[in-house]
């Protein structure tokens, strides 16, 4: 099926499903549904471009937006174009109404994302360098305050700002044989990215310390020891077991109201940098957001009629 024909179906499903149910011809309503079925059980690219792309899953997955590196020539390493093609699918995203849960991944097999593009940065003058950090580090904030679920599914290696970008998701899930290390004090940097943050608020500071101050790789098993990373699953043949796991755990999502989840992570997010006074205000403001919708109506009437609840975002 040609990618044209898969947004046809996408961009006209009400009035194929009109001209099924007009159609007196059994083949035809076979074909069509069929047809829609496929398209409906695939994720299809919304957006696409050399280093970058963005898809979004449907049928029981509708909701589910991954966005995905794809720079195999160089371990998804953080060139400028790569930095700014992220960047600008970020920032769409964010104002995105149909978006539930964010998944980012690597489609490079065997990396999630190598870090810092050493050659170009080789070749920065010294003046550009503290400026393109800022940019990194402005990613990081942007994927932290993304107002809807993330989750890093780490595949292969997530070294220095990969790793970060890693740490900035909601959520992380890593294969067994990923590799994921902040290595900077190795270059006689530090992270910039956040790493120093980030990474000591997810597992105990001195582990943290001892991680950072060596630039020390570990294996998905030993992150998952340390509370890095949520899950860690065999590899698969396709080299994708995190993503496809990454998946399920978001299909968990799509079963809770959509106002609620932004709600929640509002909540956890902002309650976490605060006293927990101000944390429990912060929540009873982020509770009064979910209280008068109609969301909330339809998931006491589900409870009550022993049904799965229909969520509308409402």
């Amino acid at each position: 099926m040609t990618q044209m024909l898969k947004h046809f179906l996408l961009n006209n499903q009400s009035s194929i499903q009109k001209l099924i149910s007009l159609s007196n011809k059994s083949t035809i309503k076979t074909t069509l549904k069929s047809s829609i079925r496929t398209v409906i059980a695939t994720s299809f690219t919304s957006q696409r471009d050399d280093e970058v792309f963005m898809s979004r899953l449907s049928g029981e997955h509708n909701g589910i937006v991954v966005l995905s590196l794809n720079r195999p020539k160089a371990a998804n390493s953080l060139s400028k174009s790569l930095v700014s093609s992220l960047n600008n699918s970020i920032y769409q995203l964010t104002k995105d109404d149909e978006i539930r849960v964010l998944i980012i991944r690597s489609v490079v097999p065997g990396v999630f994302c190598a870090g810092a593009d050493l050659k170009e940065r080789a070749s920065m003058h010294i003046k550009e360098v503290p400026l393109f950090v800022t940019k990194l580090r402005s990613i990081s904030n942007a994927i932290a305050d993304f107002p809807h679920p993330t989750i890093a599914a780490i595949d292969g290696a997530a070294l220095g700002g990969g790793l970060e970008y890693a740490l900035a998701a909601d959520l992380r899930i890593a294969s067994m044989n990923a590799k994921l290390g902040l290595v900077e004090t190795k270059l006689a940097i530090i992270p910039g990215a956040g790493g120093t943050q980030r990474l000591p608020r997810i597992i105990p500071i001195h582990i943290a310390k001892e991680l950072i101050f060596t630039g020390r790789i570990i294996d998905g098993q030993q992150a998952f020891q340390y509370g890095m990373v949520n899950y860690v699953v065999p590899q698969n043949q396709t080299h994708d077991a995190a993503y496809q796991r990454s998946v399920i755990l978001a299909e968990e999502m799509l079963q809770t109201g959509p106002i609620a989840l932004k709600a929640a992570k509002m909540a956890i997010n902002r309650g976490s940098e605060v006293d927990i006074n101000t944390g429990l205000a912060i929540e009873g403001a982020c509770y009064q957001q979910c209280l008068h919708t109609k969301d909330r109506i339809e998931g006491l009437q589900a409870f009550q009629e022993k049904r799965p609840p229909i969520y509308q975002g409402e």
